[in-house]
């Protein structure tokens, strides 16, 4: 596809793929922080509570440590995305900061620290050698989840009442309940379905190379590095 094309797709179409492409990121970051960094999420802090409960009632030291970096980190990346909202709405006034494609500018710059998140995160996977121990292991986690909180944090300020791009037990529960109503129409149907296949299909890439050798698990950060550069390059050709 052209340059020209990509750049004059209609917004909401851009942000659909965005989206999506986020999304992918998130269930890719998820696999490899459960298989690798501890057996809990990046980004699915309910799922990461049910195991904390786990290791309390097991008196598992090692699940309850990781389970508590993992929210800590996730908290710290959302404080962060909601700190640069703030001051970027602060610096312009009453506005949202300059629009920066298919979202606000104040998304784009916190997607951009999520890219540094990344980038740290995959320096640190790379010299570990796909299997970190110790503290290396916990440093990523928190890296991995702070990441994952910060596009969290972003994904409230992109205009989506819908879905979401970590957490989707609530786009599922909105998708089947439209369509179990006879009659009525399903509003943004491509865009939930788009989002559920997407996390599932990043998940799935990222188990299929984990598994395959320890030369292919090497790469599972490039999933949703990939990924958010992706998203951000959307964004950056449909300003409007």
């Amino acid at each position: 596809m052209s340059y020209r094309a990509m750049k004059h797709w209609p917004r909401p179409q851009s942000l659909t793929l965005a989206v999506i492409a986020l999304t992918f990121g998130s269930g890719a970051t998820d696999v490899a922080c459960f298989t690798r960094l501890g057996g809990v999420f990046a980004s699915v802090m309910t799922g990461n509570i049910v195991l904390g409960g786990l290791a309390v009632a097991r008196g598992s030291v090692s699940l309850a440590s990781h389970t508590a970096v993992s929210l800590a980190g996730y908290i710290a990346g959302v404080i962060g995305a909601t700190r640069i909202a703030y001051r970027l709405r602060s610096a312009s006034g009453s506005k949202s900061g300059e629009q920066g494609g298919v979202w606000p500018g104040h998304v784009t710059w916190a997607l951009r620290a999520e890219l540094v998140l990344l980038a740290g995160f995959t320096v640190g996977w790379e010299v570990s050698g796909a299997r970190p121990a110790g503290w290396a292991q916990f440093c990523l986690l928190a890296t991995a989840a702070a990441a994952m909180g910060v596009q969290a944090g972003a994904a409230r300020d992109m205009g989506l009442m819908e879905v979401t791009t970590t957490y989707l037990t609530g786009t599922l529960t909105g998708l089947v309940a439209s369509l179990a109503r006879p009659g009525h129409k399903t509003p943004h149907r491509v865009r939930r379905f788009g989002v559920l296949i997407g996390l599932a299909a990043g998940a799935s890439l990222s188990g299929l190379l984990i598994a395959t050798a320890a030369d292919a698990a090497d790469a599972v950060p490039a999933l949703p590095l990939g990924a958010l550069v992706t998203a951000l390059v959307l964004a950056h050709r449909n300003r409007r």
